[in-house]
């Protein structure tokens, strides 16, 4: 019986010993991935108005990486709010900076009281594998302005020299999240409730410790 217990233990210890060796840790490479917004307007007098490029300058996050079974993979990426920087090209830095302290301030983000923006998957599914790339959706919960919500969106994913590579985008509603989408003129122009993040993502597998 004492041989059959150990025999038992020795095989769940490999078991878990080989579904974390099987796992990469992947840490994000901020300095050559991005992560767009786009902010879309309506209203009557749209062609009036502006369309907004969001970028975010200050995010990191890691992955877990499961290549033989891509449903054991996870990833978590935080973006620090206040780096959230409108672009805008073909404006003028006023209008720039006049939309930027908009969407900090209390009627948009209102980033002193929500400073992070944090998404955390929670599975993987419908994941297609040809040769080092795989098609996947991803699902997990977004927190913004205090409210946490799921998401799933499709995305695409490289693994090739120790980098891995991931880019997709999500849309999702300003009014799941408690904020009231601006308008100017009495909702002649008016942002779309309806917003999306474009992302491409390079992370670096971590060094062991």
């Amino acid at each position: 019986m004492r041989i059959i217990r150990w025999v038992g233990l020795a095989a769940l210890l490999f078991a878990r010993t080989g579904t974390a060796a099987a796992q990469t840790a992947y840490s994000f490479d901020a300095g050559h991935s991005s992560l767009e917004i786009n902010v879309y307007k309506e209203g009557f007098f749209k062609a009036f108005g502006h369309e907004h490029l969001v970028t975010a300058k200050d995010f990191s996050g890691s992955v877990q990486f499961d290549a033989g079974k891509l449903e054991n993979s996870s990833v978590t990426l935080r973006v620090a709010a206040k780096s959230l920087t409108v672009v805008d090209p073909g404006e003028s830095d006023k209008d720039r900076q006049q939309v930027q302290a908009t969407m900090l301030g209390e009627s948009v983000l209102d980033t002193a009281r929500y400073p992070e923006v944090i998404f955390h998957s929670t599975g993987v599914t419908k994941a297609e594998r040809q040769g080092d790339s795989w098609r996947l959706t991803l699902t997990g919960t977004l927190l913004l302005h205090g409210a946490e919500k799921l998401v799933t969106f499709p995305l695409s994913a490289r693994l090739s020299g120790g980098e891995l590579t991931a880019q997709g985008e999500v849309f999702f509603l300003q009014t799941d999240y408690g904020i009231k989408p601006v308008k100017v003129g009495g909702g002649a122009v008016k942002v779309k409730d309806r917003l999306r993040i474009h992302f491409e993502i390079h992370a670096h597998a971590s060094a062991s410790p």
